[in-house]
């Protein structure tokens, strides 16, 4: 699919958040109804309370809601849509996003997806494992995530996620 800005989802960001979502980029369906892990077969919003991160299962439409709870969302492509071989490669925007860390400061980053954290790190994905990252100088702590499209589905363990919310746990003790 083109890169067009009508695919841009907004950001969700404030100051000091306890985590922040990555994705690569939004896919058609989230660009079309404009909001966040929107397709049916996505297993964000359910993975999200069964890891104990939500008290309850938020819909898309209630993303928004979530920074009430200091929980943010961005993508490393806010012109691409879809899957991610079908978006540009000049759409992604790690600079930017290293910004926008700068600037928010918040205390965990969870990239969404394997191919996400590859495009951070400038690594290939099989180089990645889910979970965890050794710590990085100056920068928040961050864990890869098992991607929940519906597309992924032969990688999916919620084991990852549920380490994320036992640090959330932690470090917001």
């Amino acid at each position: 699919m083109p890169d067009h800005n009508r695919h841009r989802l907004p950001d969700q960001l404030r100051a000091n958040l306890r985590l922040v979502f990555v994705g690569t980029a939004a896919s058609t369906r989230s660009a079309a109804v404009g909001h966040y892990y929107a397709h049916p077969g996505n297993r964000f919003w359910r993975a999200l309370h069964e890891a104990g991160i939500t008290p309850r299962r938020y819909r898309p439409d209630e993303f928004a809601a979530l920074l009430a709870l200091g929980i943010g969302f961005t993508d490393l492509s806010k012109t691409g849509a879809g899957m991610d071989h079908e978006i540009s490669r000049q759409s992604f925007d790690v600079v930017g996003f290293r910004a926008k860390i700068a600037t928010y400061r918040p205390k965990t980053v969870a990239f969404t997806s394997r191919k996400a954290a590859s495009l951070f790190y400038s690594r290939p994905t099989t180089a990645l494992v889910p979970g965890r990252q050794p710590s990085m100088n100056g920068f928040p702590e961050v864990f890869v995530l098992p991607s929940p499209s519906g597309a992924a589905s032969g990688h999916w363990t919620l084991k990852p996620w549920r380490e994320l919310a036992e640090w959330i746990t932690e470090s917001d003790g």
